[in-house]
């Protein structure tokens, strides 16, 4: 990818389609300018990606979009979170700096280290997080205009075992976590997942991820802007870690379809 390459990409849905999934943590690039700053090997370097990519969830996602009866917006992150990590706050508010895991991390998913500690982050930041984030909060006001709605669904995947990064990772790892925000996830959504999650085994709730992305600009202001993180669990799609995808991927799509169909009446 060159310098000048987007490095995300907003794919149109039905102009009457209130839903956007948001697929941020799928892709493996790394500009060559970001990777100079990155300590590892190039194999450690790969390893790490194994760990921290979501593998796969831009397909689940084209897949439940190209079936839903009303086509999602899809806004689709083309980097990989280890350039910057575009769903973390860029300020002390974020937990995860805690273990070196903020929008720059210096950390890998094993605590092990990234970059120097003494990275100052704002060049990725303006550089890539900014863009990202203005043009996430272009694509919910342009949903916003059109129906007088969004709702955001963050399409996520996490391991079987606890990896050492995780600050949660004591509690229960069901086949799809949901992650919620108290003032962005209305019950109804939240019904809506369980529901079309179903089939798949059971459905848990915040745990061992918490939390749905919002656009700061609405982030806890605008009720017009409904969010939700789905959160699936490896071992029931692909190989870990970093394998290929299984039968279980269309059943996720399918299930991740029904979603958007529900969000969408």
């Amino acid at each position: 990818m060159t310098p000048a390459a987007p490095s995300f990409a907003f794919l149109p849905g039905a102009a009457g389609s209130p839903v956007i999934l948001h697929v941020p943590h799928s892709a493996r690039e790394i500009p060559a300018e970001v990777r100079a700053g990155i300590v590892l090997d190039d194999m450690a370097l790969e390893r790490e990606l194994d760990h921290i990519t979501d593998s796969h969830t831009a397909r689940i996602a084209q897949e439940a979009a190209r079936t839903a009866p009303l086509t999602p917006w899809r806004f689709v992150n083309r980097l990989s979170r280890l350039v910057v990590d575009p769903e973390r706050f860029p300020d002390e508010r974020e937990e995860m700096r805690a273990v070196g895991m903020g929008a720059v991390y210096t950390r890998t998913t094993h605590r092990e280290p990234l970059r120097p500690d003494d990275t100052d982050p704002e060049p990725l930041v303006a550089r890539y997080f900014r863009p990202y984030a203005r043009a996430m909060t272009d694509a919910v006001a342009e949903r916003l205009a059109a129906v007088g709605r969004a709702v955001v669904i963050d399409v996520h995947s996490y391991p079987a075992e606890p990896l050492p990064y995780e600050l949660h990772g004591e509690g229960p790892r069901p086949p799809v976590c949901l992650g919620t925000d108290a003032f962005h996830t209305p019950p109804e959504l939240l019904a809506a997942a369980r529901g079309a999650f179903a089939e798949l085994g059971e459905t848990g709730l915040d745990s061992p991820f918490a939390g749905a992305y919002v656009p700061l600009e609405y982030y806890g202001k605008d009720p017009r802007v409904s969010a939700l993180m789905v959160e699936i669990r490896r071992d029931t799609y692909m190989t870990e870690p970093g394998g290929p995808a299984g039968p279980g991927l269309s059943r996720l799509a399918s299930a991740l379809a029904a979603l958007v169909t529900a969000a969408t009446a």
